[in-house]
């Protein structure tokens, strides 16, 4: 086995670890609101949300992997993007866990592109990166938020005026049953956007090593694509199931306090926005968007009853990830290279 192949296989074990890391740290978007209702037991919340995330697979086409598998402009005959992509990975693995320790939801998609991005200028220089697809990730960094906001600002305001005269205790019962719905929704969202991130970077991996050309595309229906879905949807199903719960805790319990009612609107905000962008091949945060819906939800009451000072250091979080993880990312790359 040549030498560069066996580094293929090293990373490829490098992307599916993120990936586990990315469920875990991930794990909050999907079960914040339901555990913190007290619909679900956080032990049966995390595998209800690990279930959705795995079967996402034969729900959403693998658009948002062909972004950003071409995030960087790879070059099959040189070998050393391979160490790009290893250096990105390295990178957005060490930010996300940096923020993980200190219980702040970052994006870890958001990572990853600024990792690979960083790595891939250390190389060649701003000319490698492929700035429509980045621009399509960072123009989302306001609006998935502020979609997931607006979404579940109107839901709220639908079900309590459509509700207005029902007594509180049925809506409260109606609603945590509704929860396990749009739970299930939500986590369906997070696995289909989350996965295909790692899934592109597998592929850019494989074009970087010449072992797949540079237009292949992803199938379940190609037994040389096949195993690169199953095993980055068995990751994140993995990484949700053994749960984050430093932030499962700041994103549940620190920003508002919810309902039942409140977590079946923030979660099918979120869920929505969720849809719609891999629909659409963009990366998007999962926590961005989650974490917009529920200030939504709890703008609808008093303002005060938003803790702006946690929403305020998530904020900080989110507009540091891509140049932190870039940064960690091109030190990475340097200390490779000099390896080499």
């Amino acid at each position: 086995m040549a030498p560069i192949e066996i580094v293929v296989i090293g990373t490829v074990a490098v992307a599916l670890i993120f990936d586990v890391i990315n469920g875990f740290h991930d794990a909050a978007n999907s079960i914040a609101t339901v555990v913190s209702t007290r619909v679900l037991s956080p032990k049966i919340a995390v595998l209800w949300a690990a279930f959705f995330n795995f079967v996402a697979m034969f729900v959403f086409a693998p658009r948002v992997a062909d972004t950003v598998a071409k995030i960087v402009k790879i070059d099959g005959k040189d070998s050393v993007y391979v160490y790009v992509v290893l250096a990105g990975l390295i990178g957005a693995i060490v930010w996300d866990l940096i923020t993980w320790w200190l219980g702040l939801p970052t994006s870890s998609s958001h990572a990853l592109i600024g990792g690979v991005a960083g790595a891939g200028i250390a190389y060649r220089g701003l000319d490698v990166i492929r700035m429509d697809n980045v621009w399509k990730t960072v123009k989302f960094i306001p609006l998935a938020p502020v979609i997931g906001l607006a979404l579940g600002f109107i839901f709220m305001v639908a079900v309590f005026w459509i509700l207005r005269r029902r007594r509180p205790l049925d809506v409260d019962r109606w609603f945590r049953k509704g929860q396990l719905v749009s739970a299930a929704l939500y986590s369906l969202g997070h696995g289909g956007n989350d996965a295909q991130k790692t899934m592109g970077i597998i592929m850019a991996l494989l074009m970087a090593g010449g072992m797949m050309s540079t237009d292949h595309h992803l199938s379940l229906t190609d037994p040389g694509t096949l195993w690169i879905i199953l095993s980055c949807h068995a990751a994140m199903g993995l990484g949700t199931a053994l749960g984050g719960w430093r932030i499962v805790k700041t994103m549940g319990m620190k920003i508002t306090k919810l309902k039942p009612v409140g977590g079946f609107c923030a979660e099918t905000a979120g869920a929505l926005t969720l849809f719609g962008a891999t629909h659409f091949g963009i990366p998007v945060s999962t926590t961005h968007t989650i974490t917009g819906a529920i200030v939504g939800v709890g703008s609808t009451g008093k303002l005060s009853g938003i803790k702006w000072g946690v929403a305020g250091r998530i904020v900080w979080a989110w507009l540091l990830t891509i140049p932190a993880s870039a940064a960690i990312s091109a030190g990475c790359f340097y200390l490779i290279k000099m390896m080499l």
